[in-house]
């Protein structure tokens, strides 16, 4: 209800700038709520290659309107995009406002995953996954499962099945779609 009411001023809004009436995400847009570590870099993963695998990109540094592109620019330039949280490595007490994980890590995991997307794509495939892959206790073939099929995968509640079902608490929901491939992959793999 609380995405529909969301929906609707948007919509509002953007027909009122177009001077256009109708629906305004024509059904494509989904909204999901992406409550831990391994949901939050799943998507921006799939988002970041987009371009890629719509083959209006041959690389992440060449995806116009991307966070991936404005990070990489911004490891060349050496300055944080200030419209994007920063990166700030791994968990640690009075931890700053930002990505738990490391840029170099992301960086590495999105040429690794698009490398796996795109056959056509120059360099050698890594058998070894990258080291965030590890630390968000995500298997190789469970990250190329997400980062190819994410939007189908869910639609409302995204993370571990403990967030998620934290969430239905507070939320006061019974029920959220996805919880099974939730469970699947975005929970902590075994050791």
């Amino acid at each position: 209800m609380v995405y529909a009411r969301l929906n609707e001023s948007i919509a509002r809004q953007a027909n009122a700038e177009d001077c256009c009436t109708g629906r305004f995400w024509e059904g494509r847009f989904k909204s999901q709520a992406l409550l831990d570590e391994r949901a939050l870099a799943a998507c921006m993963a799939y988002v970041g290659l987009n371009p890629i695998r719509a083959d209006i990109a041959k690389t992440p540094e060449d995806s116009d309107h991307t966070s991936i592109q404005q990070r990489i620019r911004a490891v060349i330039s050496g300055e944080q995009p200030k419209e994007l949280l920063p990166f700030v490595g791994g968990e640690r007490l009075n931890m700053s406002r930002g990505l738990r994980f490391q840029l170099d890590h992301y960086l590495a995991l999105v040429d690794w995953s698009g490398r796996h997307l795109d056959p056509k794509k120059r360099g050698a495939i890594s058998q070894n996954a990258p080291p965030i892959l590890e630390w968000l206790e995500i298997s190789a073939k469970h990250w190329l499962y997400l980062i190819r099929n994410f939007e189908s995968l869910f639609k409302g509640l995204v993370g571990s099945t403990e967030v998620v079902r934290q969430a239905c608490i507070r939320l006061n929901k019974r029920w959220v779609h996805g919880i099974g491939d939730c469970q699947r992959f975005l929970s902590a793999t075994p050791h």
